[in-house]
């Protein structure tokens, strides 16, 4: 037994002598955190030849690029049991490496209802919970805090090692396409959310039982120059018009006094400020200057996904790497670049033989490579990772994640997030009565009211609609809801037929302009069943939700308002902590 395999020894013993024994190509493959794809059986992703997807063989990164922490992507629908196991075969493949180091398995969110492959992943099969900025909606941080120690069971059931999460990012651009994934958009209440949720995943220390939070996306993302979003190259450039710059950085305040593990940059470049206008993971002012300086953050920081490589297929198009302001450099300067700034891991990469590139050249240091390494081979010693948490018991994922504790906890909160913003004395409804229903699942409705096919019918209808956004191209931009907030006359054509009292709930992943909507009843929802939002419209539990956002009354008060300012449109038509008892 050599001393890094010892657990009665000390952490940073143990990484010392670990340290001691990596080649540079060893070292250069800890530096990388990449997506892997997990087959819906739990096996691993073998591709013969060139996949259409372009992912590559599990098999290859692990054992000859040497790359050991992977991002999980169920490419297909699977259950936490497949992939518990495909997380213990890809175990068994790193101990056929020269030093057995184990993988580290991280995720996106994957407890709520949407499903972006750059962001988040549908629920399946873990317990279903409101989307985050749900939880800005219930202000609760009790409430967050027993939902992030559920996500942390269910995660090491099935080897989930790191979240990349929370967003910490403030929710003061309404277009911003990742709305949904931030708690809000006033700083003193994420801060409140931010700190739950990291102590949530991670407890007191981070430990065998803990699940590291990776933060972002530092320094704040939400300022996006008219809510275009930095994967993209017309979304590249965050702006501060109202000077807030020290304002997002108050949620992210809270994650470090809370002992965040990690931290992740945005893509997004500062225009403006007195930083040098490159993408964040560019930084050496941002990173070194800022994070670990003024901040004394000493953890892992890992880059956002792709900032060195451009990519020929994502999902049916090519997606250029988010070098935004260093464009023209090389991929051996980008990634000489990222490492001079401080940053430890490169996210969606697996070039490892440019780090090894740069050592062998003379451009990068030995010892600038071993400071990186030594945080990353901490995380990974703390978390147990050589020791008892190397594998996990598959037979007892099925009475772990998604259990009817779990599942009655997060709809409650799915309930708790409800917030009612009209109610022309319609609400509650009363039992049995009938109704015409336009997006709501009937089967669920019967168990409240007389289900009804018609509108004529009906004595009050219920329709659930998304909110607006532009269809962008297709692809990867497919997913990202963008542009514009309000409904064309087209689609509020539907609902303007209806010709009886009518319940309109809208999903607001972004602050829609819901002033064209003049039902008798209006709700805001941010990933709630329709149980959940039955059980309020009916009365069965009180509304307590509030805006975690105001609702801007028009595009042109979204167009003039400034990027970095929280509730900055005029006149909106709900305003921030909005939100009606209907008992």
């Amino acid at each position: 037994m050599f001393p890094y395999e010892n657990p009665d020894l000390g952490v940073e013993e143990r990484v010392s002598d670990l340290l001691d024994r990596l080649t540079l190509a060893e070292k250069a493959g800890l530096m990388f955190h990449t997506m892997a794809a997990v087959n819906p059986d739990g096996t691993l992703y073998e591709p013969a030849g060139a996949a259409p997807d372009m992912f590559p063989s599990t098999d290859w990164l692990v054992r000859e690029q040497l790359v050991n922490h992977v991002n999980i992507l169920t490419l297909r629908p699977t259950t936490p049991t497949r992939i518990a196991e495909w997380h213990n075969r890809v175990q068994e493949l790193a101990r056929t490496t020269r030093l057995g180091i184990p993988v580290t398995v991280s995720t996106d969110p994957r407890h709520g209802v949407l499903d972006n492959p750059a962001t988040s992943a549908a629920a399946g099969g873990y317990s279903l919970w409101p989307e985050p900025i749900g939880f800005g909606a219930i202000k609760d941080p009790a409430v967050l805090r027993r939902f992030a120690d559920v996500a942390r069971q269910e995660y090491l059931a099935t080897g989930i090692r790191v979240a990349l999460h929370p967003m910490a990012d403030l929710a003061t651009e309404p277009r911003w396409a990742r709305t949904s994934g931030t708690l809000g958009s006033d700083a003193d209440v994420v801060s409140a959310l931010i700190t739950a949720y990291v102590e949530g995943l991670q407890g007191a220390s981070l430990t065998g039982d803990s699940v590291a939070a990776m933060v972002k996306h530092f320094p704040g993302a939400g300022p996006q120059m008219n809510g275009e979003d930095a994967h993209f190259p017309y979304g590249r450039e965050q702006v501060y018009p109202g000077g807030r710059w020290d304002l997002h950085l108050k949620p992210f305040e809270a994650a470090f006094a809370s002992g965040v593990a990690q931290v992740m940059p945005y893509y997004g470049m500062p225009v403006g400020t007195p930083y040098e206008e490159v993408g964040f993971s560019f930084s050496h002012g941002i990173v070194q200057g800022l994070l670990r300086d003024h901040y004394g953050f000493d953890g892992v920081v890992c880059t956002d996904w792709g900032l060195v490589t451009d990519a020929d297929n994502v999902m049916g198009a090519p997606m250029p790497a988010r070098a935004w302001g260093v464009e023209n450099l090389s991929r051996l300067e980008r990634v000489e670049k990222i490492l001079n700034a401080g940053v430890d891991q490169l996210g969606g990469e697996y070039c490892a033989e440019l780090i090894v590139e740069l050592v062998a050249s003379g451009r990068i240091g030995t010892d600038r490579v071993d400071v990186s390494v030594r945080r990353i081979l901490r995380d990974k010693f703390r978390l147990g990772l050589f020791d008892e948490r190397r594998f996990v018991d598959t037979t007892v994922v099925a009475s772990t994640v998604g259990t009817p504790e779990f599942m009655a906890a997060g709809l409650d909160a799915q309930r708790r997030s409800v917030v009612v913003l009209r109610n022309d004395a319609l609400l509650p409804l009363a039992e049995g009565t009938s109704v015409h229903l336009d997006g709501v699942d009937p089967a669920v409705a019967a168990r409240y009211a007389t289900v009804v096919g018609t509108p004529a019918e009906a004595d009050v209808a219920i329709v659930r609609r998304g909110a607006p956004f532009e269809q962008r191209g297709g692809g990867f931009e497919a997913f990202f809801h963008a542009g514009r907030l309000d409904y064309t006359d087209e689609e509020l054509a539907p609902l303007r037929t209806l010709d009886l009292p009518t319940v309109v709930d809208v999903m607001l992943d972004r602050p829609a302009v819901l002033t064209g909507i003049d039902s008798a009843a209006l709700t805001g929802t941010f990933g709630a069943s329709d149980e959940a939002l039955l059980d309020i419209l009916f009365g069965r539990f009180p509304a307590t939700g509030t805006l975690p956002f105001e609702l801007p009354s028009s595009m042109a008060a979204v167009e003039a308002s400034r990027e970095d300012v929280p509730n900055d449109t005029v006149a909106p038509l709900f305003a921030y902590g909005h939100g009606l008892s209907i008992q």
